[in-house]
């Protein structure tokens, strides 16, 4: 693929973040990035040796589980299968609330929003994984939240 292609077909991987598939086109592609897994390592490279500035502006280019974007419909695509495949799209007010609650109270402590590959997950196990979560430090959350979102990018390149 030339660039522009291969950034039209991959740029969506990381949300709202092009950035990453350019850099690893950019790194030099071969017959061997046709598997996802090579793919997927590349562009993972790409996020690890990233700036600070930049990790940050892609953590926080996600969305909230079950939040505002989510309610007015302005979900990416994937976004939105992901959350409605784990069926937080048909939470209960109390559910929905207990979300919203813990959206505010992990944005307020980490300052982006709680990140978590909910592929194969539902809606009890994603409000379990962010009443854990939420006792942790801040550097271990923004380590945590670039591992799910390599992870969301392997489950997105696999989709493709």
């Amino acid at each position: 693929m030339q660039r522009d292609e291969f950034i039209n077909v991959f740029g969506s991987i990381y949300e709202h973040s092009s950035w990453i598939a350019a850099a690893a086109y950019d790194m030099g592609l071969s017959s061997n990035h046709d598997k996802v897994d090579n793919l997927h390592v590349q562009m993972c490279l790409v996020l690890e040796h990233a700036q600070e500035q930049q990790k940050l502006a892609l953590i926080n280019a996600h969305p909230d589980l079950a939040g505002k974007a989510a309610i007015a419909g302005e979900l990416t695509a994937a976004s939105n299968n992901e959350q409605s495949g784990a069926g937080i799209n048909n939470c209960s007010q109390d559910e929905f609330s207990r979300f919203s609650t813990l959206n505010a109270q992990y944005k307020e402590k980490f300052q982006f929003p709680f990140i978590m590959a909910v592929k194969d997950s539902n809606k009890l196990e994603i409000l379990a994984a962010f009443e854990q979560r939420i006792h942790n430090d801040v550097p271990s959350e923004f380590r945590r939240a670039l591992l799910e979102i390599n992870k969301i990018a392997l489950f997105r390149l696999c989709e493709l």
